[in-house]
């Protein structure tokens, strides 16, 4: 009986406690429901949720600033959230300006190598030199893995206008570091890498980005070649990403007749918006050639696509990137960045400059270029796929096609003929920078006196830089064997010549050398020389 009793009064016991937890559990949603806005989307209730109910005190602003980008990632592949700290790293590219000690580094062997030094600049006046090596920043070491690489060596560097950095130098020929103290100062960013006369007959342009001052370095590139009467230009947009759109207009503008289209773009949310050239460029009749390759992106993209469906002359090149989504810089609360894609590009046939993509799927939309590669498109023009169905027609009635990018009127492949096992495992450790910085480190005496690389580049020849470059890379683990030295001799030779003449003579020179044997450039010379940069048009 009395074992009963106790079986009886534990049932009972169970069945209160079973409604007492239906009662509360009852209870924890209607409390959640009362706390939420009704009016409020999903994610905002989640979050208010969380906030005010979590079991722990937590940061809520921190769970926020790392879910933002996870939304933003489910948009197209442009869209990007900024946080506070990298702000000004992610706009300082495009800004005509920056304080600074004006210099240009690598980074080699875990150490800073100062491979130009901004004539004019902080640095030039506080004594640096190219070659130099910084060792110390005020007083504390700065090399090795942990303490160096590119963006601690600019936060280091980069610092308010009139403040100062002590730098301590490892100089050839000097036993002991050389210490420098350098008053910050506003740093020119150039975006004109080179403007000269080819051949004293065709002006050439090479452009890096479209910046806020990029416009007026243009306006000052284009009047300086004038003097010297250019029959024809070339403005090489290769390796160009872009940049503000507005520069990319005002150049067209100065191509182009009054009322020809630029570029219009269209929106869910945004009106439609056409860009008209206004007829007071001063470049309207001079043949013109756009280069253009698979890493030419937006703004490059404008540019080159208003050229070609205005019959203004003609692309040479490799299909561009792709990049034809408009983005709206979104500046939030706490400082931070939202760059939010608004509306999309469209050549004045009507092609969309987009190349297609998935939204949320980032990882192939970054593998398209690899992509094109492995199926050939850097090689050969008939392994481009080509959407037949999207067909436009320029101005002057040429067929051109959508799908993505601006194809070239001339197509010129990707040279791999001296590229071999050899090469490739010496551009993955970047022994041809390293040898060139030691080598014009170690000589830049005895160079310093050439102006033009024309006899720099015969100074070097006779210098057996080819043995001894051999040399340094089997001393760092690679050795070929004569057959594969032989393949690659004169690919190597004029990567070690151009790469002296940028450390010896600075990035202008440097290009000039390069230029001598790119067939993209030959290409053009050979189209200006033909009398053929202005495009063949169908106007009956």
């Amino acid at each position: 009986m009395k074992k009963t009793t106790q079986i009886l009064l534990f049932l009972m016991l169970l069945t209160l406690g079973f409604y007492a937890g239906l009662h509360f559990s009852r209870r924890g949603p209607a409390t959640i429901i009362n706390i939420s806005n009704p009016g409020e989307n999903k994610l905002g209730q989640v979050l208010g949720i969380i906030n005010a109910q979590y079991v722990d005190s937590i940061d809520i602003d921190s769970i926020i600033e790392k879910s933002i980008p996870k939304v933003i990632e489910e948009l197209d592949p442009h869209s990007t959230y900024i946080p506070v700290d990298e702000v000004e790293a992610m706009t300082s590219d495009l800004q005509s300006s920056f304080s600074g000690i004006g210099i240009r580094f690598t980074i080699q062997e875990d150490t800073v190598n100062i491979s130009e030094v901004i004539r004019g600049g902080p640095s030039e006046d506080a004594g640096v030199l190219a070659g130099d090596k910084i060792i110390t920043v005020n007083d504390s070491l700065f090399v090795g893995k942990e303490n160096c690489d590119n963006e601690k060596a600019m936060k280091k560097l980069k610092g308010p206008k009139g403040s100062f950095v002590t730098l301590g130098l490892l100089r050839y020929g000097e036993d002991e570091l050389v210490k420098v103290k350098i008053r910050r100062d506003d740093i020119l960013v150039e975006s004109i890498e080179a403007a000269y006369l080819i051949d004293n007959r065709w002006g050439y342009v090479q452009i890096q980005r479209f910046a806020e001052n990029t416009y007026m370095e243009f306006i000052q590139a284009l009047l300086q070649i004038a003097q010297g009467n250019p029959q024809g230009l070339i403005i090489d947009l290769r390796g160009n990403g872009g940049g503000y759109m507005a520069v990319a207009l005002e150049m067209a503008n100065q191509f182009l007749e009054k009322d020809d289209v630029i570029v219009y773009t269209e929106g869910a949310n945004a009106p439609t918006a056409i860009e008209k050239a206004n007829g007071y460029g001063l470049f309207k009749d001079i043949p013109l050639v756009i280069l253009v390759d698979e890493t030419s992106a937006s703004a490059s993209e404008i540019l080159a696509g208003t050229v070609q469906d205005n019959d203004r002359g003609t692309i040479i090149g490799r299909r561009t990137f792709g990049k034809g989504l408009v983005q709206q810089q979104i500046p939030l609360y706490d400082g931070s960045l939202m760059r939010l894609t608004i509306a999309r590009y469209h050549t004045p046939s009507g092609r969309c400059i987009q190349k297609p993509y998935t939204n949320g799927d980032a990882e192939s939309y970054a593998q398209d270029l690899l992509d094109r590669f492995n199926r050939g498109e850097f090689f050969s023009q008939d392994s481009i796929h080509q959407n037949e169905e999207l067909v436009y027609t320029t101005k002057g009635g040429r067929t051109v096609f959508g799908g993505g990018g601006i194809m070239p009127d001339i197509f010129v492949s990707s040279d791999t003929t001296e590229i071999t096992r050899y090469t490739q495992e010496l551009a993955a450790k970047g022994l041809i920078a390293q040898f060139a910085l030691k080598y014009s480190t170690a000589n830049r005496h005895n160079l310093s006196h050439h102006k033009r690389y024309g006899t720099l580049v015969a100074d070097l020849k006779g210098r057996g830089l080819f043995e001894r470059f051999v040399a340094f890379a089997k001393e760092r683990g690679i050795e070929a064997d004569e057959e594969q030295t032989n393949a690659s001799r004169q690919l190597l030779e004029r990567s070690l010549y151009s790469n002296i003449t940028y450390q010896i003579l600075g990035m202008q020179e440097h290009i000039k050398y390069i230029n001598l044997d790119d067939p993209t450039v030959l290409k053009a010379v050979e189209v200006l020389e033909n009398g053929k940069a202005f495009p063949e048009v169908n106007i009956q």
